[in-house]
């Protein structure tokens, strides 16, 4: 009977096994969660002399649910960063802003950690930190340039990869309310953009491409940023929840989604925001615009035009927006 008993419950505990999510089976991945402000403060960073602020609250309780991770908070990123204590963190989480870390190797341990094959997920203001550390900017792929898109609007955001996992949830359309930056020193050959601001359902339109979320590949290590997160309201949002945590799975490598660039997808998003522009601003055939454009995207001087000089502009100075237009003459 004793025999008997014990092949039953080893049955059992295999059958049990079967049935639980592969991400409880698993460990729970641990994360180094900064939440250091050296710049602007965000409210839903500010610990307001309690013990976390709401970033954190809310990192901790999705990791707890989801089985995913476990969290380590830190506002100081001089006595968290360093090799030695890396060591026992499988990623990182930055919502932050500033110089962070002293030039030398506290910045280093930082760069070969993620380049070691580690997980790096970025949110909102993490595009405002380290704007004078080159190896971070290339790393997170642009510098926070201002917001026209305020916290109190509700903008348009088309999802270019509805069928990656770290965007499946938000649809191929989709509307949100949040502050939406802009950024300088943005390489569209390095990231793949999984959604931007759709400029006909947003406000205001600009002449310009504006990637809101995107992934890479950095050395052995991956990396996921989201524009998303200025608002309290987007914290306590379901949905961020789950695009947070597919962002987290995704760079810990417990799922898989392609990282190659799209510039050539980044550059058709470039056409239609200008032609959306120029033929309001100009009294143009938005359409007859668009074709002209798209007869001229694999020209790379073309394009690279397009993007710098609708960047420059910024809706301002339409003599930078007639140098496009009189290329496709």
């Amino acid at each position: 009977m004793k025999i008997l008993k014990r092949i039953l419950l080893a049955a059992l505990g295999g059958l049990m096994l079967l049935n639980t999510p592969a991400e409880v089976q698993a460990a729970p991945k641990k994360i180094l969660v900064i939440t250091q402000s050296a710049g602007f403060r965000h409210q839903p960073v500010n610990r307001a002399g309690k013990d976390t602020c709401q970033v954190e609250r809310v990192l901790a309780e999705i990791g707890k649910k989801s089985g995913v991770f476990t969290t380590v908070n830190s506002q100081n990123a001089i006595e968290s960063i360093t090799r030695e204590n890396l060591k026992q963190f499988d990623g990182m989480f930055f919502y932050t802003t500033g110089m962070l870390l002293p030039a030398g190797d506290p910045r280093d341990a930082l760069m070969e950690f993620i380049q070691s094959g580690k997980g790096f997920v970025g949110a909102h203001s993490a595009t405002d930190t380290f704007k004078k550390y080159d190896n971070y900017v290339k790393m997170i792929n642009g510098t926070f340039a201002g917001h026209p898109w305020t916290a109190g609007g509700t903008n348009g955001f088309t999802n270019h990869e509805p069928t990656h996992p770290t965007v499946a949830m938000l649809g191929k359309e989709f509307m949100w309310k949040d502050e939406i930056y802009q950024y300088n020193n943005f390489d569209p050959t390095v990231v793949r953009v999984l959604f931007s601001l759709n400029m006909a359902k947003s406000k205001p339109q600009m002449p310009y491409h504006v990637p809101v979320c995107w992934v890479r590949s950095f050395g052995k290590g991956r990396v996921f940023f989201t524009s998303l997160g200025h608002n309290g309201s987007t914290w306590e949002n379901e949905t961020f929840h789950k695009h947070l945590i597919e962002g987290f799975k995704w760079s810990l490598k417990l799922t898989d989604g392609p990282s190659e660039p799209n510039p050539d997808l980044q550059a058709q998003e470039s056409i239609k925001a200008f032609a959306l522009f120029a033929s309001q601003k100009l009294q143009l055939n938005e359409s007859e615009l668009v074709k002209k454009m798209q007869a001229k995207a694999d020209d790379d001087q073309f394009i690279k035009l397009l993007r710098e000089n609708s960047w420059k502009s910024r809706g301002k100075d339409m003599k930078l927006i007639q140098a496009v237009l009189d290329q496709l003459k």
